[in-house]
């Protein structure tokens, strides 16, 4: 995997969490793996990955935020 794509997954770790926000960013943490592995390789632009998974990172703040108001 590209050391750029781990730099950015490594905040997609949840378990310092209270278990509600865990069971938010699971979610997150399970599609930027599943992403990060389906696009790697010869011809993929690596640049492009690790934007969306910085966007994807940035959803998932969101929804976590969210989710300590209910």
């Amino acid at each position: 995997m590209n050391s750029a794509h781990e730099r950015v997954l490594r905040y997609f770790r949840d378990k310092h969490l209270p278990l509600t926000q865990q069971c938010v960013s699971e979610m997150f943490h399970n599609l930027a793996y599943h992403m990060a592995e389906k696009f790697q390789g010869d011809g993929i632009d690596g640049a492009e990955v690790t934007v969306g998974l910085r966007k994807l990172l940035e959803a998932k703040d969101c929804f976590v935020r969210v989710s300590l108001m209910l």
